[in-house]
């Protein structure tokens, strides 16, 4: 079974997307080690546990039903309670990188740690798999090669789509004000400039329902090599099926 690292941020990373994937690789028999800024454990994004201050859409973009239970098992996890400092980290230990997302202000130390760009890059380097969704696919844009480029420069991927980060900060400006808006720079803007082309970014189709297990195919995921990537938390349970595939490929 593989042995897989889950870097996190203090606080504010998607509860969907770190969880959902935990609890179907720890089902199928894999190892988690999870890693944090200072070996504390991390706090999901409130927002997306709990909906308050997302105004009268609360219910549709909260973490669902799946979401939240999966949170609920993996806060209970001795993994998830015993994560090493991102200084820690023992590269040897493991043998995949998965990268959550999120898009709460606590995710920029996630986003901009050199520890873990140079950590993704090194992933990459030695031909690991590496699975990211949503934000967790900047990190991968924002780590380097041998060359100085991006490790996605030459590869496909996704991530979440700028009609997606738009739509969602338009819809919630007025209580919320820019928490959907992590940079001013789109995700898919600075994804897309780090690729060899931009054709290489794939939106794929209009996500207007979240997956599920019994609906895998309402999500959407690219596949380049070892490494994998997804758009959102309604791509996670296609995420974790295919990642756990990649693995045990």
């Amino acid at each position: 079974m593989a042995r897989i690292l889950i870097p996190l941020p203090s606080e504010g990373f998607d509860p969907t997307e770190a969880a959902v994937p935990w609890r179907l690789l720890t089902a199928r028999g894999h190892h988690i080690q999870f890693a944090t800024p200072d070996g504390h454990t991390a706090q999901a994004d409130l927002r997306m546990l709990t909906g308050a201050g997302l105004g009268p859409l609360r219910s549709l973009l909260i973490a669902d039903a799946n979401g939240r239970s999966a949170y609920e098992a993996m806060a209970q996890a001795p993994a998830f309670n015993q994560p090493c400092a991102y200084t820690d980290i023992d590269e040897r230990a493991f043998d995949a990188v998965l990268l959550p997302g999120g898009h709460a202000p606590g995710m920029i130390e996630y986003l901009e740690s050199e520890a873990l760009r140079a950590l993704v890059g090194r992933a990459f380097e030695n031909n690991l798999p590496v699975g990211a969704i949503c934000h967790g696919v900047l990190l991968a844009a924002r780590a380097k090669d041998a060359q100085g480029r991006s490790v996605l420069y030459g590869r496909k991927t996704t991530a979440l789509t700028q009609r997606q980060e738009l739509t969602a900060w338009a819809l919630t400006v007025v209580w919320a004000g820019d928490y959907y808006r992590t940079y001013p720079t789109t995700v898919e803007a600075e994804v897309r400039a780090a690729l060899a082309a931009p054709e290489d970014f794939l939106p794929g189709p209009l996500p207007l329902r979240r997956d599920s297990p019994q609906h895998l195919d309402r999500g959407f995921t690219v596949r380049d090599s070892k490494y994998l990537s997804a758009r959102w938390p309604g791509d996670a349970h296609r995420f974790a099926r295919n990642f756990a595939r990649l693995l045990e490929a």
